[in-house]
């Protein structure tokens, strides 16, 4: 075992990842579902090729930027509901 040891030069080796993280990326470590992650990996598949995390890039990125589209309609609902809401006398909350 000692020889097994021995071929094995670890001393110049450096921790962490292999692969430079692009300008504009974050690494980062997630637990996802099972079967949410294979939907993705299926999805990639039927499309012929491609990256399942560049997939679910694009669909969070989708989902962030339609709920930034749609905060002017939420909040004016959200307006509307309050004002039409029957006023409490300030004395019974």
């Amino acid at each position: 075992m000692t020889r097994r040891k021995a071929s094995r030069d670890f001393s110049k080796g450096r921790r962490g990842a292999v692969v430079p993280v692009p300008h504009g990326k974050t690494r980062i470590t997630i637990r996802v579902d099972t079967d949410v992650l294979d939907w993705f990996r299926e999805q990639v598949n039927v499309a012929g090729g491609g990256n399942y995390q560049t997939l679910m890039n694009d669909v969070l990125r989708r989902h962030v930027e339609g709920r930034e589209e749609r905060m002017e309609d939420l909040l004016r609902r959200v307006v509307r509901e309050e004002l039409q809401r029957p006023r409490r006398p300030r004395g019974n909350r």
